[in-house]
């Protein structure tokens, strides 16, 4: 019989492309995670992963796992969340202001899981620039805003606020998976020698740590755009870095490639930030208990 806790593990693995990434993830020691890879193998008969690559590989048995393997995860967390939110006090409109780049993996299927049952709730997602969602948020204009911790990438610190660590992400330094001329492996300074892709504007202190390392460097294409940027790098214009999330998928599909950099290395905390008091403080805390519980799981 299929064990939860291995399915969790097996699908963050995969999806964090290494054991020890996972292991991060899971609060786990990479041994822990080794063993209940090798106990799911054993149960299933069959090789799931291909050991010895650089970055975890699945095998043809282990790519139908792992899709089958998000569902039923998924169905357990949408279970234990209609069953909590059955009776819930979640009404009136939830106003939630964040990034183009994360807005996307916020807006789970949990959501309407949410919205079926509890038909007087509604919820209303903007995005903008962070400085501007900070202002809305103050101002009353919304009720909710997700961005990277808000005091050191913004410069302010707001008040009669509630904030939680939604998630915990990193840079990747992507290329296109088409192109073998990239290396596997560079550091920062030779990155300068490759043309170089810019995620810019969306998270101000990566912006800063980055630009100690690579001073004036010229981009050959910049963007806000996730989905901009990740078409631009597929068709070989240049390499960059993209928050993990966001090219998970296309680096399985082999559409992108991840290049590990030896002295450099970025992670961003999301924070879900709401106001203390208010006709949806609660409605906002139970989203952000359903948020987590499917995030911890994806």
């Amino acid at each position: 019989m299929l064990n939860l806790s291995q399915l969790q593990t097996f699908v963050m693995v995969v999806a964090e492309g290494s054991m020890t990434a996972a292991a991060d993830k899971l609060f786990l020691t990479q041994p822990a995670v080794s063993q209940q890879m090798k106990n799911l193998e054993d149960d299933m008969g069959v090789e799931l992963i291909v050991r010895g690559a650089k970055q975890i590989k699945t095998t043809a048995q282990g790519e139908v796992l792992y899709e089958h393997a998000k569902k039923i995860l998924s169905l357990c967390v949408q279970a234990e969340v209609s069953i909590k939110s059955i009776g819930a006090q979640l009404r009136g409109q939830l106003r939630i202001g964040t990034l183009n780049s994360i807005g996307l993996h916020l807006m789970s299927p949990i959501v309407s899981r949410l919205l079926k049952f509890n038909p007087d709730f509604k919820i209303k997602v903007d995005y903008a620039k962070g400085e501007d969602l900070i202002a809305q948020f103050e101002k009353g204009e919304l009720d909710v805003v997700v961005l990277p911790e808000i005091k050191k990438n913004y410069g302010k610190e707001l008040t009669n606020t509630a904030s939680h660590i939604l998630m915990k992400e990193e840079m990747w330094l992507v290329g296109s998976g088409k192109d073998e001329f990239y290396p596997s492996t560079v550091s920062v300074q030779e990155i300068k020698k490759i043309p170089y892709v810019h995620f810019a504007n969306e998270f101000p202190d990566f912006d800063k740590q980055l630009a100690t390392h690579l001073k004036n460097i010229p981009a050959v294409f910049e963007s806000s755009n996730v989905g901009t940027l990740k078409r631009v790098i597929e068709n070989g214009l240049g390499i960059g870095f993209l928050p993990a999330h966001s090219v998970k998928k296309q680096i399985r599909g082999g559409r992108l490639n991840k290049i590990a950099v030896t002295d450099f290395e970025y992670k961003v905390e999301f924070i879900y930030y709401r106001k203390n008091t208010g006709p949806v403080a609660e409605s906002a805390e139970i989203f952000f208990q359903a948020l987590t519980g499917d995030h911890e799981r994806s």
